[in-house]
């Protein structure tokens, strides 16, 4: 993101019609006020003044035409800071009504303190100073015309409209800068609002991509294995309905007990609950009950065990290590060809805690499956596996998970060893962000 700094001010006129009518105007309302003031001021002083009634009342008249020159010509030039031919027409123009004031009644060159600022806010430095000075000197210049000979007594006159150009001079600078300041804030406060909705609409939209990415986690890791389950026992069931039918009972029954837990994992990642599995049981014992689904489904040898003392777990890192479990027991299922044992172990150590899930399956070539890839997922079946799994989640959302809690997962295999799947968790760090929360 880039803010601009007082020194990038004066930037392109585009720019700064980009701030100009909507932030330029509130400031301005403080000069227009000013400038009424000098112009009521100065009437009032035609008004008492002794020259002639026909030359104050066209002195009144060039000064009131001031105010419709200012709104019409020169107002939104100054507001939006821009140097172009209509600020010198303005301000030659405005020069022109204020000599033929000053020239017409000496009480019109009281108007200088609007005319000065005018003339520093509309033209570039240089012609401003040169055309202010001009305009100080113009009253004493009347004087001399109007004596027909030059008048000693200007020169008494003379240090003090001297006085009054760096006067004039000054205070034309000073509002020139308070302006400036103003519109830069301004601009400024624009920036800065717009950055923050730039902001909050990339936090939106980010909060919006991490909840897809959990729901799709959360939908591959139960919904999607789960129906890969319920499909594989009623087919098997299909085909033992007329040889062993109490067999293809038995596995009806199991794909209808698959299907209610389904149904209420579903229920849970929706409102955002504990999941069912760990809501009144441990970890271990919940990894036991997807071991045992595991057993029945596919007639394996699983055999589940923990070491070292159990301890409660954050609910983060018992998740986590639940739905590893069950992207193991699902690779398991569709690709260790040849397996007739799997081993879960639940390790707990006082700063860690462990899985390993291994088979003794075909395996694969762990060396030649990318690390961003599904692992097992992409490899064990020699990539026969259909495009919308092999782009799925599988174990690269396992790592995903795991990564997220600042746990590390590795898959090691090679082709006829088997597959090991370890998943390390450290506690400390998820306790100290859980406590924080």
């Amino acid at each position: 993101m880039h803010i601009q700094t007082q020194e990038e001010a004066p930037r392109s006129p585009q720019a700064t019609a980009q701030y100009g009518p909507e932030s330029g105007s509130r400031w301005f309302g403080l000069w227009d006020g000013y400038f009424a003031i000098s112009y009521l001021v100065t009437v009032m002083l035609l008004f008492t003044s002794d020259e002639d009634q026909v030359h104050r009342a066209f002195a009144i008249g060039a000064l009131t035409l001031i105010v419709p020159w200012y709104a019409g010509l020169g107002r939104r030039p100054m507001i939006l800071r821009t140097k172009s031919r209509r600020n010198t027409v303005f301000s030659a123009g405005l020069f022109l009504l204020f000599t033929s004031s000053s020239t017409l009644d000496l009480g019109g060159s009281f108007a200088l303190f609007a005319v000065v600022p005018m003339l520093m806010m509309s033209l570039p430095m240089p012609s401003a100073i040169a055309l202010v000075v001009l305009a100080n000197l113009w009253p004493v210049i009347v004087v001399w015309l109007r004596g027909g000979q030059f008048d000693p007594h200007i020169l008494s006159v003379l240090p003090i409209s001297l006085l009054g150009i760096a006067l004039s001079v000054l205070l034309g600078l000073w509002i020139t800068r308070v302006v400036q300041q103003s519109a830069d804030r301004a601009a400024l406060i624009d920036e800065l609002r717009r950055s923050r909705e730039r902001e909050a609409r990339l936090s939106h939209q980010a909060g919006i991509s991490a909840e897809r990415e959990r729901l799709a986690r959360e939908i591959h890791d139960t919904l999607a294995q789960s129906l890969t389950s319920i499909i594989s026992l009623v087919q098997a069931a299909e085909s033992e309905v007329v040889a062993n039918p109490e067999r293809a009972r038995s596995r009806l029954g199991l794909a209808g007990r698959v299907a209610q837990d389904s149904l209420a994992e579903a229920r849970t990642f929706v409102s955002a609950l504990t999941p069912p599995a760990l809501r009144e049981s441990s970890l271990v014992q919940a990894v036991r009950r997807q071991a045992d689904l595991l057993k029945e489904e596919t007639g394996l040898t699983v055999r589940c065990a923990s070491r070292g003392e159990e301890q409660p777990l954050p609910m983060a890192v018992s998740v986590v290590l639940l739905r590893s479990a069950q992207e193991a027991f699902a690779n398991v299922r569709k690709h260790a060809r040849d397996a007739r044992r799997v081993e879960v172990l639940v390790t707990y150590a006082p700063d860690a805690v462990r899985l390993v899930v291994r088979d003794d399956g075909a395996g694969f070539d762990a060396d030649a499956v990318p690390a961003a890839a599904d692992g097992p997922d992409t490899g064990r079946d020699g990539g026969g596996r259909d495009s919308g799994e092999r782009n799925g989640f599988g174990l690269r959302g396992m790592r995903a998970r795991v990564e997220e809690i600042g746990g590390m997962a590795e898959v090691s295999s090679s082709p006829g060893a088997g597959t090991v799947i370890e998943v390390t968790v450290p506690l400390a760090p998820v306790a100290q962000g859980s406590a924080d929360e």
